[in-house]
């Protein structure tokens, strides 16, 4: 019976030790902040830029919406590139 009871104590133990280390702090750094930005406020949408590719042109517009929140309420901003091919301005 001793070592049963022991063996319940180190289990009992190493479980109480791990449920109190088991928090991990969060990194709310965004490693890209070209196309995702977190927490403030709604970064400015760019004006559209053409670009010329010689046989056509592209309009490149960019804009920011909301992607939810972190856990602890931050907003979440993403960046959607939006491509279309346009006539090309003489």
């Amino acid at each position: 019976m001793g070592i049963r009871r022991s063996l319940v104590c180190v289990a009992l133990a190493s479980s109480l030790i791990a449920c109190t280390n088991s928090t991990i702090a969060p990194n709310y750094n965004s490693e890209r902040p070209k196309i995702m930005r977190i927490g403030g406020d709604k970064p400015v949408n760019p004006a559209p830029v053409v670009e010329n590719t010689g046989s056509f042109c592209v309009q490149i517009s960019d804009l920011w919406h909301e992607d939810g929140k972190t856990p602890d309420g931050q907003t979440l901003w993403a960046k959607d590139t939006i491509r279309k091919v346009v006539p090309c301005k003489k």
